[in-house]
C-alpha cells in the first residue's frame, strides 16, 4: 500500500493544502508526469488511503480532491469543535445561503420575498467570508444586483458541484421527518463536510 513514491507527495499535498487540490495544480508540480497518469495516481491513492485505515478519506470536492474526516465522526469533530471560538453561519445566513443556491443567480429584494424579510446585513456577511458572489445586474428596473454561490460554498459544505445538493423534495422530507434515521446521510451532506478545523 502507497509504494509508489508519487503518492506520498500527492498525500503530502492534500495534507497541507486548506483547498481542494486540482489536477491543474498538481501537473503545475510534476511536470514530468502526463495528466492522465496524476489523475490516475491520485484515484488510486484515494482507495489505497481508505483501505489502511478509516480516519479520513480523499474525495473529489468543488472541482479538484481534498483530505476530508469521515462521515462518521462528525458527531466527535463536532463535540471537540465545541471548545474552540464558534465561526458558524447563523439561521438567518443559512435560509439566505440556501435560497442563492437553489434560486441563483437571485437578486435581494427576490431573496427577501421568499424570507418575507430584508437581509442586506446578511448578504453582506456571506459576501466576506466568500460563500456568494455578484453575479452581474438583472435586466429589470432598478437593475438589482445578482447573487449566486461561490467555489467555496461548495468546499465549507463538501460538494462537488451543485448537483451534489438534495433536491427540494429531498429537504421538505428532512425537516418533515428529522428523527427518521434513513435521512442520515443526507443531513450530514446538508450540514457539510468538517475536516481537520472549523469551515470558515
Amino acid at each position: 500500500m502507497l509504494d509508489e513514491p508519487i503518492h506520498h507527495r500527492l498525500l503530502a499535498i492534500l495534507f497541507a493544502s486548506p483547498d481542494p487540490v486540482t489536477i491543474t495544480q498538481l501537473a503545475a508540480v510534476f511536470t514530468d508526469v502526463p495528466t492522465d497518469q496524476l489523475r490516475t495516481s491520485l484515484e488510486k491513492l484515494a482507495v489505497e488511503f481508505s483501505a489502511i485505515q478509516s480516519a479520513v478519506e480523499i474525495r473529489p470536492m468543488a472541482g479538484g480532491y481534498r483530505m476530508t474526516t469521515r462521515p462518521e465522526h462528525h458527531e466527535v469533530i463536532r463535540e471537540y469543535l465545541k471548545t474552540k471560538p464558534s465561526s458558524k453561519l447563523s439561521l438567518a445566513a443559512l435560509e439566505t445561503l440556501a435560497v442563492i443556491a437553489y434560486r441563483q443567480p437571485v437578486t435581494l429584494p427576490e431573496i427577501s420575498e421568499i424570507r418575507g424579510v430584508r437581509g442586506y446585513t446578511t448578504i453582506r456577511n456571506l459576501l466576506e467570508k466568500k460563500l456568494v458572489e455578484t453575479r452581474g445586474r438583472k435586466k429589470t428596473v432598478g437593475r438589482p444586483i445578482q447573487y449566486g454561490t461561490t467555489r467555496e460554498f461548495l468546499v465549507h459544505f463538501g460538494l462537488n458541484d451543485l448537483s451534489e445538493l438534495p433536491t427540494l423534495k429531498e429537504l421538505d422530507e428532512l425537516l418533515d421527518h428529522p428523527e427518521d434515521p434513513g435521512k442520515a446521510g443526507t443531513q450530514e451532506k446538508a450540514q457539510g463536510d468538517l475536516k481537520f478545523e472549523q469551515a470558515p
